[in-house]
């Protein structure tokens, strides 16, 4: 059988959404493993937090009331009028204190409830822990201000890829190891892969974001974790936008006279350029749609320029010398 969520909440199955709200303060307060120290208070709060999760959501609500957990779990088939609109899945993220800190505004306002004759000049604290009387000389502390947590600042990792990675895309796999927070309060280190789907065409710079996925600390909200695009140095190519330039080196002879040169492509391929006029330093050929994809036209693709490097000879003879003075002009 699967959990029934209005029964943990101890709520009907018509509960209001301001019930829900009500029921699930109450119980996360009176389970709290910070104030609650019995065996099954651990496993209580997080039943309660799942429910709530559920419950406290239209779209989830509504699978739930049709078809149970299973419906949550995605066990079920749905057609075109499911509430979830066809296949729907959900699990809950197993952190009840984030679902806590959530709802509270602070990941743990039992400082707030419990000191509060620091706000009421030492007087009385009345406290009712299973409920919602938290009234110490008429000061209700759900109206007191709630303490903003502040987020850690990003955490930034350059992701280094090569030209062919670009051309048609990739996925890479990226380990990394942070610190977490149990339900049980303790801290441990553990190791997550993230993935990150490289799009053919990206740029250099282009910044890939995994919101809070850095270091868990009690008192802020866990850093975001940014990859950054950067291009891995090519043995043939440089990029420039979506076009690629490669240098093809030449002797003066067929600077000067014509030739052939064999170009390498990102593909892996050679293409075979011939030239007849004469090549300076200046000259460039451009080979059409050998270049990169553009990023939000991946079909398009820009060109492969060829640049060249003329090799001149290191010494030439005093006869040889004569007779290019005679030819050239």
């Amino acid at each position: 059988m699967g959990k029934d969520y209005y029964k943990i909440l101890e709520i009907s199955k018509n509960a209001s959404d301001d019930e829900i709200k009500k029921a699930y303060r109450k119980l996360a307060l009176k389970y709290h493993p910070d104030k609650n120290k019995t065996p099954e208070a651990e496993e209580k709060f997080k039943l309660v937090a799942e429910a709530y999760e559920v419950l406290s959501d239209k779209k989830k609500r509504d699978v739930y009331d049709q078809y149970g957990e299973a419906g949550l779990n995605g066990q079920v088939p749905m057609g075109e009028g499911a509430p979830g609109g066809g296949a729907y899945k959900f699990s809950f993220h197993g952190d009840p204190h984030q679902t806590f800190s959530q709802f509270f505004g602070n990941s743990s306002p039992f400082d707030m409830f419990f000191n509060m004759n620091n706000l009421s000049g030492g007087g009385e604290t009345r406290q009712s822990f299973n409920g919602m009387d938290f009234e110490p000389s008429g000061y209700n502390s759900f109206n007191a201000p709630r303490k903003q947590k502040k987020q850690d600042p990003p955490i930034e990792h350059n992701l280094q890829v090569t030209l062919e990675e670009v051309l048609k895309g990739c996925t890479k796999k990226m380990k990394i190891n942070r610190k977490v927070v149990g339900s049980n309060g303790m801290e441990r280190k553990e190791d997550k892969v993230l993935t990150v789907n490289v799009k053919p065409g990206w740029k250099a710079g282009t910044k890939i974001t995994f919101p809070r996925e850095g270091d868990q600390n009690h008192n802020t909200i866990p850093s975001d974790i940014v990859f950054i695009i950067k291009d891995k140095p090519h043995k043939h190519f440089k990029r420039d936008g979506v076009d690629v330039h490669y240098t093809a080196k030449v002797s003066l002879k067929k600077a000067l006279c014509g030739g052939t040169v064999q170009v390498p492509t990102l593909e892996g391929d050679d293409v075979l350029l011939r030239f007849t006029e004469v090549i300076s330093p200046s000259t460039h050929r451009r080979i059409s749609n050998r270049g990169l994809p553009y990023p939000k036209e991946p079909a398009k693709r820009g060109d492969l320029i060829v640049n060249f490097d003329i090799i001149f000879p290191t010494s030439i003879s005093e006869e040889n010398k004569h007779k290019l003075s005679d030819i050239l002009p």
